[in-house]
């Protein structure tokens, strides 16, 4: 057996491998390994999105929170002037019917203090007719002295 025959056989037999391969099993193995680069590229870069859009979503949410607290203080702010303006009317209310009441019931004491006083009166210039009856041991005529008996009421 030659050496450079076999040699020469080999390496004829190597290029048409190589040749072979190159022409049919060379370019759908780079497709394949090209194919999956892009997938992983695509993964990447969704995956990147995902995370922009979750951070965009944090801030909606945090800024949506935000809102939402100015908004409950405002409620909040709103609810506490509303009952200090409540309050406020029911106090200036109560001091105003206090006050109607205590005119009202002024007004009853001095009437009834009027009345009080001319029933005394009545009574006092009943009681002096009476102890100037007995003075002067004769009945006085009270229609003709009612001036004098009501002056005298009056001065008393």
């Amino acid at each position: 057996m030659n050496v450079n025959a076999t040699l020469l056989g080999q390496a004829i037999s190597f290029a048409i491998l190589i040749w072979f391969t190159m022409k049919f099993i060379w370019p759908p193995l780079m497709a394949a390994i090209e194919e999956r680069q892009k997938k992983i590229a695509d993964g990447l870069a969704a995956a990147e999105r995902a995370r922009q859009e979750l951070k965009d979503a944090d801030a909606r949410v945090a800024d949506e929170i935000r809102k939402a607290r100015e908004e409950a203080t405002q409620i909040v702010d709103r609810a506490n002037q509303q009952y200090n303006q409540i309050v406020d009317k029911a106090k200036t209310d109560a001091i105003a019917e206090g006050a109607r009441q205590k005119a009202a019931a002024q007004a009853e004491i001095e009437s009834l203090s009027h009345q009080a006083k001319e029933v005394l009166r009545q009574q006092v210039a009943a009681l002096a007719v009476s102890g100037a009856e007995k003075i002067l041991k004769r009945e006085i005529d009270q229609a003709r002295h009612r001036d004098l008996l009501d002056a005298l009421a009056k001065e008393i």
